[in-house]
């Protein structure tokens, strides 16, 4: 790997480690407030609201700039939501900031991987920051839990600037300040990132120009044969596990009498066996074989399932390895085979935009859903069941939809899958 990629995988982790960290300070700065679970709930789509929304322009900035600086300002975006958190904005519209510069971080992170690498890399490139970023997932989540845990927060809130009240007086505040330090430390690794050279493609004067091109660019990727069907599931993949994870930690509470702290940990499990998968994945896998791998995702469906009659933490701590070990061993290799297509068919920044919509607004929809669910008394493990038939039945579809697709245009396909196969080998 080119000495460029270190760098983006320090600037990735820091980021995702004070973003996953930020979601546990948030659940809890919620609860302290008497918040309704519903609320709580609502953080998970509220995230996903500026990836949708902005989607047909945050493609085209980050492909108008150097992907670092795009990155570095997407930190910056971070940091405001976190101030305004802590100076009294509701935390919904907080983190909705958050998400903001979440959406215009993510087109720069993965697109600068398609400029940096050859196509023969892009699995094991895919696979390592997807291992990372599960890495920080885990140590953000548990990171978050601490912070706001009794034994943390209190040595945190006992620590007094001079002559400075700073009006931080709770568990919850104290994690997100020294969460600002954090993103301060990944936006430090943004402005070490080197130009890769491509040459940039400036925004257009009129940005609702950008609509039509965003919308021509989402049917090309959802009419290629090997791009539905990659962009469908990992549109699934994600849509699924980013409401999962508030999931996990009701349930941990509804199961096994878990606090936030305690129920992280669990959320934390499920990481380490997705980074297994995906840096098995990046290893084994090839571009030209993502498509074979969709029986995994009709496994993973109906193991969610079986979550309900768990209620051992020694039984739930390997089964949830196993779930996501099967999540990251699938969605590696989809996700560099989506990766592929969409830069061939338009340009990095924009074929990450538009897989970014199609993921996000899975989970905006399946998280409203699941938010509205709760205010009206759905339990946990109701939600648990729903999902995962969610998964298997969706998996079984995409699986058919590609079967039809070699039955109906075989000549097309095996086309696509060469092209594959000659850019893994000789990219």
């Amino acid at each position: 790997m080119k000495r460029g990629f270190y760098t983006i995988m320090s600037a990735q982790f820091f980021s995702s480690l004070a973003d996953n960290a930020l979601f546990v300070g948030a659940v809890q700065l919620l609860r302290s407030e008497g918040a309704p679970e519903w609320q709580q709930a609502a953080l998970v789509p509220m995230f996903a609201l500026f990836y949708v929304i902005l989607a047909p322009f945050v493609g085209a900035f980050a492909d108008a700039l150097p992907k670092g600086k795009v990155m570095l300002v997407s930190n910056g975006i971070k940091i405001i939501g976190c101030l305004m958190m802590l100076f009294g904005t509701h935390p919904l519209m907080a983190y909705a900031i958050v998400g903001l510069g979440a959406a215009a971080y993510s087109p720069a992170k993965y697109g600068i991987l398609t400029e940096l690498l050859p196509a023969s890399q892009l699995v094991k490139a895919n696979g390592w920051i997807e291992g990372l970023t599960i890495a920080s997932i885990i140590l953000g989540v548990l990171l978050g839990g601490q912070l706001v845990g009794a034994a943390i927060s209190s040595s945190l809130l006992s620590f007094d600037l001079p002559l400075i009240n700073t009006g931080i007086d709770s568990a919850p505040e104290a994690a997100i300040s020294v969460l600002i330090l954090v993103y301060l430390l990944a936006a430090w690794f943004n402005t070490r990132i080197p130009h890769t050279g491509v040459e940039m493609r400036p925004m257009p004067k009129n940005p609702l120009a950008l609509l039509p091109d965003f919308w021509k660019c989402n049917t090309r990727l959802w009419q290629d044969r090997l791009g539905q069907i990659s962009l469908s599931t990992t549109t699934l993949f994600w849509g699924v596990s980013g409401n999962l994870r508030y999931i996990v930690l009701a349930w941990a509470a509804a199961a096994l009498g878990y606090s936030v702290t305690q129920a992280s940990s669990l959320v934390g499990v499920v990481a380490i066996g997705t980074a297994v998968g995906a840096v098995v994945a990046s290893v084994r896998m090839r571009l030209e074989d993502a498509p074979r791998l969709m029986p995994l995702g009709i496994a993973m469906g109906l193991l969610v399932i079986l979550l309900n009659f768990i209620d051992n933490v020694w039984v739930a701590a390997p089964f949830l390895i196993l779930l996501g070990g099967l999540g990251g061993f699938l969605v590696v290799p989809m996700n560099a085979l989506l990766q592929h297509r969409g830069h061939n068919l338009m340009g990095a920044g924009r074929s990450i935009a538009v897989q970014n919509f199609n993921e996000q607004a899975c989970i905006l929809g399946l998280g409203f859903l699941y938010s509205f669910s709760t205010g009206m008394g759905l339990s946990a493990f109701a939600a648990i069941t729903g999902f995962g038939i969610l998964v298997a039945g969706f998996m079984w579809l995409i699986k058919r939809w590609h079967e039809n697709n070699c039955k109906n245009y075989p000549e097309e396909v095996e086309h696509l899958i060469e092209i594959a196969r000659n850019d893994h080998l000789h990219g």
